[in-house]
């Protein structure tokens, strides 16, 4: 019976793991297609008027570049997510190489909300926390607004509560 107490208390401890929104996918994406389409014009029109349209199969270079960065940023954007525990918060990250940060609430200095132009564009937003080691700031980007507000009320609540004792 013991056993089965166990199996709950792992389950307990285990973090509740949050992915990022479709719409990061989406702006990462449709700004590939837009710098590299733009790339690949400027690239094969001169080329085609030139040096002739043998030079100008070099402008499906970029095209290429286009479809693998398509399928990496795919790829990228499902390794990103985040989990939030009693003390801390967790980041993971990375499909080659694997990053997972831990951010403990109380060593929090800062937490802001930015949104560039592309971003509100797309209804997005990023939470960077800052701590006293450069070395630990995290960014969790391209999330709801609402969501990004609410995370960041949430860390500084929590921050301000667990370094009080400090």
């Amino acid at each position: 019976m013991e056993t089965g107490t166990a199996a709950q208390d792992d389950a307990a401890r285990e973090p509740v793991w949050t992915g990022l929104p479709p719409g990061l996918l989406k702006m990462r994406r449709m700004l590939l297609v837009v710098w590299l389409g733009v790339l690949t014009l400027a690239l094969g029109v001169p080329l085609g008027l030139f040096a002739g349209p043998g030079w100008a199969a070099f402008a499906l270079l970029p095209l290429g570049l286009m479809a693998w960065g398509w399928v990496v940023l795919g790829r990228n954007w499902r390794s990103w997510r985040y989990a939030e525990r009693a003390d801390d918060l967790l980041i993971s990250k990375g499909v080659l190489w694997h990053h997972e940060t831990i951010v403990p609430y109380g060593r929090m200095q800062l937490v802001e909300v930015t949104s560039g132009p592309v971003e509100r564009h797309f209804g997005l937003a990023s939470v960077q926390l800052h701590t006293a080691a450069a070395a630990t700031d995290a960014t969790i980007p391209g999330l709801d607004p609402a969501e990004a507000e609410r995370l960041r009320d949430r860390l500084t609540e929590l921050g301000e509560a667990r370094s009080a004792g400090l």
